[in-house]
Parts: C-alpha cells; structure tokens; sequence
C-alpha cells in the first residue's frame, strides 16, 4: 500500500508572513495593516492620507516582499517537529502559492530552518493541484493543511477525499478569522494538528 500524503502550505501553516509582511509595510511604505481583515483587501491604509491600499496595487508590493524580504519570516512553533515527525509515516509536499520564480528562493528558507520537502508552487485555487498530486502519488490517504478559506473549498470541489484542516499559526490573524466552512477540523497549532493527523493516516491502514 502506498504511503500517506500531507499536502501543506507554507505561509501562515509553516512560516509567519502576515507580521513580517506588516513589519515591512510599515517600516518600508509607511503603511499600516488591519490583522483583523480576513483579507488583504481593505486591510492595507496609507498613513499619509488615511486613503486604502487598492487590490491593484497590493500584489507588487507581496511580489517585493516575497523578492528582498523572506528572510524576515519566522518558523511556526512545533511546525518543524511535527513534520519530521509525519515524514517517518508520509510523503509531504510543500504546495506554496507564489510564482515559479520564487520557487529556489522558498526551498532554500525552509531548509534553513530544517524543513526538507518538495516545494511545488502555484497560482489560484488549489483544488485541481491537490487532485493531481494525488493523482501522482496514489497515497493510502490525503490531508491538505491551508489557512485560507477559499482554498479548502477549491480541494472540497477537486479533490473531496482529501482531509482538510484549517490552520491559521499567526494568533492575531486567528482570532478574527472564522473556521473554513469547507475544512473537516480548524486547529491552529501543529502540536494539537500532528495526531489528529496521524489518526487519519492510521484509519486508512
């Protein structure tokens, strides 16, 4: 039998972004950024004026980040732990949603703190790559780890044997941001995740 298979994403399930991100907003661009808006959208308020960021001009500034800043993020607690401690049951794979571009540069800041997977990146939902990993892996079993609502939904839609969890590591984002109506269990901590994780890879066998 094949072995189990977590499918992970990085920001805010791995590494802290939405800090570093607001840190650098607000060192850098001298604007502030509201944790308590689910999204980005309204989130980002240029103190010059007080006038909002527009959605058109919030991707330049992740693509910056992501270009000359990744060194400001932080490993989750208990997220190295848990991993290598799943990695002796299950395949893992790093399923990140940034451009192929930053593909290197993500392998390498996850290897810096000891996290050693394969990283694939993506752009949109992430339902139909969800389903052609396991496609490609034909495990015994799938969980799916994302702190966003939508793409629990889009792995609901593509891939509905696929166990989802919710998980949103950065507490001030967590406590304003509702449990995704379309993951099985919301846990916002990698040492309460890892045996309801497992559990699931020990129901498949």
């Amino acid at each position: 039998m094949s072995r189990p298979l977590l499918i992970t994403d990085c920001d805010e399930v791995l590494l802290h972004m939405v800090g570093p991100f607001g840190a650098w907003l607000d060192e850098a661009h001298d604007i502030d950024f509201a944790m308590d808006k689910p999204e980005f959208v309204n989130a980002l308020t240029r103190r010059a004026d007080s006038s909002i960021v527009e959605a058109e001009h919030i991707w330049p500034l992740l693509d910056a980040f992501f270009t000359t800043e990744m060194h400001r993020q932080t490993l989750v607690p208990h997220a190295r732990q848990a991993l290598a401690t799943i990695a002796e049951l299950a395949d893992i794979v790093v399923l990140t949603n940034l451009t192929d571009q930053f593909h290197g540069s993500r392998v390498a800041q996850l290897d810096a703190v000891g996290i050693r997977h394969a990283v694939q990146c993506n752009q949109g939902g992430k339902g139909q790559p969800v389903a052609d990993l396991v496609a490609r892996y034909q495990p015994s079993v799938t969980v799916f780890v994302d702190d966003l609502e939508h793409h629990h939904a889009s792995v609901a839609r593509h891939a509905p044997d696929v166990w989802r969890v919710h998980m949103v590591a950065e507490p001030r984002v967590a406590r304003h941001r509702a449990p995704a109506e379309h993951a099985h269990v919301r846990i916002d901590d990698w040492a309460e995740a890892l045996p309801w994780i497992v559990a699931r890879f020990a129901g498949a066998a």
